[in-house]
């Protein structure tokens, strides 16, 4: 028997554990960068988080960017790439979540290969690596600080555009759990969720192989562990360091096989509603594992498994359908909300939503050949 060759990839340098933010200042002199520009949110500067970052660029030429937004839109990738231009930094900081480290990437990227941001929507679009980046995850949920994609939402055309290619990935992830400890309740549950979702649809999908695999299960059995308690204890360090490695092993694993139909469709839901990702995930992810599961049941009873469900006695499909009711719980214990309408999603918008979730790459690997018909019934149901 044959088996297929498969490649493992991770292009960035990752520095994990507590205070590992404090090598930001040595990589800076290491490679004697002299002007950095430091990508956030307003959140983070309110939480305190940018000024223990800026308390390392004594002596360095700095400026910050903190007006990222969630779903952040191709406006304000264009705003900070604008200031980048008056700068003219050697090295990036992205500090954040996914939001604002996704926009640091797209500047890096305009910053070494010019153009637009909608020049580059797709996979291997652009020639030149990105200015160097250092990400710095305030959540664990997207796992952008060492993934090789960036989303970025067209208001024009009410879509979110992905680009992607392993030149786009960080330099450097310094990924340090004390910097999580701030995050609202509501993030860590809609954060914590996105990065489940991810671990669940990378262990499914089509190009996954053993080390993915590995890397997925051991996602999903620290993050369905510790979201509770991440959620409703954010003091307790353990549940915040599991999480935040739970995220960083999914997007270890999603950047090697993508994703699968439920971050297709959750993208529209975004885009045309400004649903946030996380939440948009939750919703959508039971009815995505319902429809997949009869495809490859015998996956989603290792994922019953890895959630701690008891599943002695069951057939292969009863252990399949534990997966769904443990998520659902999961997602109701954390006070994730389970219907699409009450983000004023409206039902008109399914056909349009669909087509666009058509157009994504994650529908190709997604375990279940998937149709529209099949994508307007998915959201049909999550409504």
């Amino acid at each position: 028997m044959e088996f297929p060759i498969s490649f493992f990839k991770n292009p960035t340098e990752i520095v994990y554990g507590c205070n590992s933010t404090k090598q930001l200042r040595p990589t800076l002199n290491k490679y004697r960068y002299k002007r950095v520009l430091v990508i956030t949110d307003p959140g983070i500067v309110k939480a305190g988080l940018v000024q223990e970052i800026t308390g390392q660029l004594e002596g360095l030429e700095y400026a910050v960017f903190d007006e990222v937004e969630p779903n952040p839109s191709v406006r304000t990738c264009e705003k900070a790439f604008a200031l980048s231009q008056e700068l003219k930094p050697d090295v990036l900081v992205g500090l954040g979540g996914g939001s604002a480290i996704d926009v640091a990437k797209v500047v890096g990227l305009l910053a070494t290969n010019g153009g637009r941001v909608v020049d580059y929507e797709g996979i291997d679009t652009f020639s030149q690596p990105i200015l160097p980046l250092i990400a710095i995850p305030t959540t664990a949920g997207t796992a952008s600080e060492v993934t090789i994609f960036t989303v970025i939402t067209d208001m024009e055309r009410q879509y979110k555009l992905t680009i992607g290619g392993f030149k786009l990935a960080p330099r450097w992830a310094l990924v340090d759990p004390l910097m999580t400890q701030t995050m609202p309740k509501p993030i860590t549950a809609s954060t914590g969720l996105d990065a489940l979702v991810h671990a669940i649809e990378s262990y499914t999908s089509r190009m996954a192989y053993p080390i993915s695999k590995a890397l997925a299960r051991e996602a999903i059995r620290l993050i369905s562990g510790n979201l509770r308690q991440a959620v409703y204890n954010g003091d307790q360090l353990e549940a915040r360091d599991k999480m935040l490695m739970g995220s960083l092993l999914a997007g270890l694993a999603f950047n090697n096989t993508r994703l699968g139909n439920c971050h297709a469709m959750s993208h529209p839901v975004s885009a045309m509603f400004g649903v946030p990702h996380g939440v948009a995930n939750s919703i959508l992810i039971p009815h995505v594992m319902e429809f997949n599961a009869m495809a490859v049941p015998e996956l989603f009873a290792d994922i019953a498994e890895d959630m701690g469900e008891n599943t002695q006695g069951l057939t292969i499909m009863g252990k399949a359908w534990k997966s769904v009711e443990s998520v659902v719980q999961l997602s109701r214990d954390i006070g994730i909300p389970n219907r699409l309408s009450d983000f004023n999603v409206k039902s008109d918008k399914i056909q349009e939503m669909a087509q666009d979730a058509m157009k994504s790459g994650n529908i190709l690997v997604n375990p279940r050949k998937t149709s529209m018909d099949d994508l307007v019934a998915l959201y049909e149901k999550a409504m």
